[in-house]
Formats: structure tokens, C-alpha cells, sequence
């Protein structure tokens, strides 16, 4: 059972530098508060834009 637990660690991690990335991209992009607002909320869902602009790429 801790094998199970353990194998997805470092899959959160990634997402949550991914996140924190992400968040100081977009909103030190924004001019003003509720473009930081959304780009918080873009934050977010970086990983559906990627993986949506990733299948674009792949013509899936």
C-alpha cells in the first residue's frame, strides 16, 4: 500500500512548481488587477493548455 502512495509524490510536486511558475508568469504580465486575477485563474489550468496545445502539435 505505501508503494501506491509514494509513486505519485513527485507528480504533485511538479504540478505545484508548475503552478507557482505560472502564477509569477502571468500575473507580472497583467496591468491590472483583474488581469492578474485571471491570470491567477490561467495559473490554474496551465496543464489543459498545454496538454490541448500539445495534441494540436501532434494532429490527434
Amino acid at each position: 500500500m505505501k508503494e501506491e502512495m509514494s509513486k505519485g509524490a513527485s507528480s504533485g510536486a511538479v504540478y505545484g512548481l508548475g503552478l507557482i511558475g505560472a502564477a509569477i508568469y502571468f500575473i507580472s504580465q497583467a496591468t491590472t488587477f483583474w488581469l492578474g486575477v485571471l491570470g491567477f485563474l490561467k495559473a490554474l489550468a496551465w496543464p489543459a493548455f498545454m496538454v490541448y496545445e500539445a495534441l494540436k502539435f501532434l494532429g490527434v
